[in-house]
């Protein structure tokens, strides 16, 4: 049994192979209908839960249209309306019940840890659809946009702007390593990379530079990348917080110390005017609905990986 709950736990031949299928029923699906069901049916007769702890636009329609178009069906929860680790289940039961009902789970979760309880008692796979942790099913989307517009990403440099230490830039730093990436992190000091990615990037060979100015660190990049500069998990000073990332805008003036063709991706939603300005995430530099369609078709190739 496979479960996809980080990067780092995943072969660079099996990411690969992950995003290659994507890349092939992607292109399979041409001329189809958003609902319309792949040829070869894989998910027959499969369903999948969805268990949503946080809210979620691009994650929830994304997996439904996936699981539709590999053929099956889904069952999409919500932790207030079911017994999700409370009162007198616990989520060791809740995942035992859960794996006679379904043939694949789905946690989106504030508590990384969640998935590592329900997966050490689950006995169908088990996939991270987002944890304060990492956010590995959007970074292979971010990949997979990337090689469609510019090719293989071994050897590019991506360039991250903004809080170095959230569950985007983790996944990343793992990619960095798992693909064979240059990616350069500009942040302020105090939303560096933790201590612990950076251990693991240097054991692991990645190529990851930390860089204090945004200018610099987006020279020769292939494409610059940046997030919510408040996100779900935190309880922050979010007046303070804004402030100190000011400086990390992605704007003309950083796009144009780009490479000349770099794009721009953001993984949504965004905060106009804060992290990103409008003429740059509106622009023709900018892939970000192209990378919001590619969670469908990267999704998919997880859901059959898991499967196999």
């Amino acid at each position: 049994m496979k479960n996809f709950l980080n990067i780092s736990e995943i072969s660079s031949a099996e990411l690969r192979m992950i995003l290659n299928e994507a890349k092939e029923r992607k292109k399979n699906r041409e001329g189809f209908g958003t609902t319309a069901i792949d040829s070869d049916k894989p998910m027959n007769g499969k369903s999948m839960i969805l268990i949503f702890e946080k809210p979620s636009t691009r994650t929830r329609i994304s997996f439904d249209l996936a699981t539709k178009q590999l053929g099956g069906s889904n069952i999409i929860l919500n932790p207030d309306g079911i017994h999700y680790g409370k009162g007198e289940e616990t989520l060791k039961d809740t995942a035992k019940v859960f794996s006679e009902y379904a043939d694949i789970i789905m946690i989106r979760t504030s508590n990384h840890q969640n998935l590592i309880e329900f997966s050490k008692h689950s006995s169908i796979p088990l996939i991270n659809g987002l944890s304060e942790k990492s956010h590995p099913c959007q970074i292979l989307s971010d990949i997979l946009t990337f090689e469609e517009i510019k090719g293989d990403i071994q050897g590019k440099t991506l360039a991250w702007l903004g809080d170095g230490n959230n569950n985007m830039s983790n996944s990343f730093i793992e990619a960095a390593a798992k693909l064979k990436f240059k990616l350069k992190i500009s942040s302020p000091k105090k939303y560096s990379p933790n201590v612990e990615m950076i251990k693991w990037a240097k054991k692991n060979n990645a190529d990851v530079e930390i860089i204090s100015d945004p200018i610099e660190a987006v020279n020769n990049a292939d494409c610059v990348m940046t997030d919510k500069w408040i996100s779900m998990n935190d309880n922050v000073n979010k007046i303070k917080k804004k402030k100190d990332l000011r400086k990390y805008q992605v704007n003309k003036k950083v796009m144009n110390a780009a490479k000349k063709d770099a794009i721009f991706m953001h993984c949504l939603p965004v905060g106009r005017g804060e992290e990103v300005t409008d003429d740059v995430i509106d622009g023709n530099n900018s892939v970000v609905w192209q990378q919001a369609l590619n969670r469908v078709h990267i999704q998919k190739s997880i859901i059959i990986w898991c499967l196999s």
